[in-house]
């Protein structure tokens, strides 16, 4: 798959799995994201031989992980990584994510190319230069959540 990023990871307990962002979909903020628009960030993503920060709820000061795979599907922008278990925010993080109490994922970006719907005062994002994937209690878009928290 040409628009998959990974690194591999090698701790179990606390690797979560979900989807960042699906396509087509209405967000909080009147945004729809368009499949392939994550296309030409995950290359330079990979390029680079790294992938966008895992943040706690958007803060910069608390990273709380690494994501080690991302890639485009027909659904959105799926995505796997693990909790830096050990570190206060994602301990804490990881007994949030395994009660249920949240599970919300959210992405922090830049808009590179979008269109406006007039009728419905919508955008529809063509092209995003991804910078973080945060752990969120409310994302802007309800569907983006964890699926899976791996404990052992």
């Amino acid at each position: 798959m040409t628009n998959t990023l990974c690194l591999n990871p090698s701790q179990k307990k606390g690797v979560i799995t979900g989807y960042a962002s699906f396509f087509d979909f209405m967000d909080r903020h009147q945004d729809r994201v368009a499949k392939g628009a994550f296309t030409k960030t995950l290359r330079a993503w990979r390029i680079l031989g790294k992938t966008p920060k895992m943040l706690w709820q958007h803060d910069p000061r608390l990273p709380i992980g690494v994501w080690t795979h991302l890639y485009e599907n027909d659904r959105g922008l799926y995505v796997e990584g693990r909790l830096a278990l050990g570190v206060k925010q994602a301990d804490e993080a990881y007994l949030l994510l395994k009660e249920g109490v949240i599970d919300g994922l959210s992405i922090g970006f830049r808009t590179l190319n979008a269109t406006q719907d007039k009728s419905s005062k919508a955008r529809l994002l063509l092209d995003i230069d991804l910078i973080e994937i945060s752990l969120v209690t409310f994302g802007a878009n309800a569907r983006a959540t964890v699926h899976q928290v791996k404990t052992q």
